[in-house]
């Protein structure tokens, strides 16, 4: 059995997996505020149509990449921020590294200068992969929101290109 991970733009088709995936990051209650995954329209809505990326491993998807634009005023048209998942059965694999890498190189070539990402400190292996990769640690946003109930921190982490937006 072939257990190549291949990268492939996201695509409409995939949704039905990347949702699954979706489900059980928030079934963690480490990986997003959110309690339920949106449908694929308001999903779509909300996420740039370019650097949206999953792995598939025997044509299964097992883990996602996607950036959502963290304004709209022109000034911020370069800084998005990242959302990545992986399938537990997939963690430990290298597919989250091969997915930021390829989030990364996708939004340097589309004039993206920053990646930030808002991570819960309880999990350590994402603050761990973004770290890896050249995200710095801004600092941490106190009670920012609240998840069931209870107040939550995020470790706000941005990732500055060396290539984009350098003039």
């Amino acid at each position: 059995m072939n257990q190549e991970i291949t990268i492939n733009e996201m695509i409409s088709s995939d949704w039905g997996q990347v949702r699954e995936i979706f489900i059980e990051g928030i079934g963690t209650a480490n990986a997003t505020f959110r309690t339920e995954a949106p449908v694929w329209d308001e999903w779509d809505k909300d996420h740039l149509n370019i650097c949206r990326f999953v792995a598939k491993q025997n044509e299964k998807v097992v883990g996602w990449v996607a950036l959502t634009p963290i304004s709209s005023m022109r000034a911020f048209s370069g800084v998005m921020e990242v959302s990545i998942y992986i399938a537990s059965s997939a963690a430990g694999k290298g597919v989250g590294s091969r997915l930021l890498q390829q989030v990364i190189d996708s939004s340097e070539q589309n004039k993206i200068w920053t990646i930030q990402a808002m991570i819960f400190p309880e999990n350590a292996a994402s603050i761990n992969l973004h770290k890896k990769f050249g995200f710095e640690e801004v600092g941490t946003r106190k009670q920012i929101g609240k998840l069931n109930g209870v107040w939550r921190d995020v470790v706000l982490l941005e990732r500055r290109s060396n290539k984009v937006g350098v003039e």
